[in-house]
């Protein structure tokens, strides 16, 4: 078996230069050689979006020992499509993504680039990560993010992960000393109740600026990441990508025809 050190391919979706993707280097940099992929701008609750109408341009940043950090005119998942096409020497050992500023717990994933990347690096086969802290700030504290974010990586780097199965983790925002552990759970069922704050611009024109909320809707379970999340402990989601509902496929059975 080749003797080599673990590549690692890290991406965001809150641009290069955001804290929480340099707080994620330094959780991945004991562990191998990192090259970093970002958006230059903040791409944030751009799901899976790619670009198809206009070019794509990756610039260096910079390098320091084992760590190299590129910067991406696209999207998350074009930052990680360009890398394994582009950019990296080989296919990575572990994709990792964050240290989102903002949780990605709940139906969130469905509307995160963070969690975009990771499922765009699952789909390509390489074992993917994504991080989430609950909180927006930009100079938020990933001490706990980065102390517990290890304990995970060395895991999923001794053991792998399964077949197509990415993990969405996401860290409350508390000091590591109020950290209770980690949970894997099911991901809660809720949903975004948009709302839109109506405007007008200095012509009297009309814009809306969106807000909202999350309703839970699960009742106090304890077996979701929602419930780990309120009472301080790290959710580790197992996610894949096949969405079939193989439950379904009996009911729907009667509209097969031939």
């Amino acid at each position: 078996m080749e003797n080599r050190r673990p590549l690692i391919l890290v991406t965001n979706d809150d641009g290069v230069d955001a804290k929480g993707i340099k707080s994620l280097v330094e959780m991945v940099e004991p562990y191998g050689d990192v090259v970093t992929v970002a958006p230059l701008h903040v791409h944030s609750g751009m799901s899976h979006a790619i670009t198809v109408n206009l070019p794509l341009r990756y610039t260096s940043i910079r390098e320091d020992g084992n760590v190299k950090v590129y910067g991406c005119t696209g999207t998350p998942v074009d930052s990680v499509k360009l890398a394994l096409s582009q950019i990296l020497p080989r296919e990575p050992d572990l994709l990792v993504s964050g240290i989102n500023h903002g949780s990605n717990a709940s139906v969130s994933i469905v509307y995160s680039g963070t969690m975009a990347a990771v499922i765009e690096g699952c789909i390509n086969g390489i074992p993917s990560i994504g991080f989430s802290l609950l909180d927006f700030r930009p100079d938020a504290d990933f001490s706990a993010s980065v102390k517990f974010g290890r304990k995970i990586v060395e895991h999923t780097l001794k053991n792998n992960l399964p077949d197509r199965t990415c993990l969405n983790v996401n860290i409350p925002a508390v000091t590591p000393d109020k950290i209770k552990g980690i949970k894997v759970c099911r991901q809660a069922k809720g949903v975004w109740k948009e709302e839109f704050d109506k405007r007008q611009d200095p012509r009297q024109g009309e814009y809306f600026w969106l807000t909202g909320y999350y309703e839970d809707h699960e009742n106090g379970a304890e077996d979701t990441d929602e419930w780990a999340l309120r009472n301080n402990y790290i959710s580790v989601v197992p996610v894949h990508v096949d969405l079939t509902n193989y439950k379904a496929l009996d009911i729907l059975k009667g509209l097969n025809y031939e």
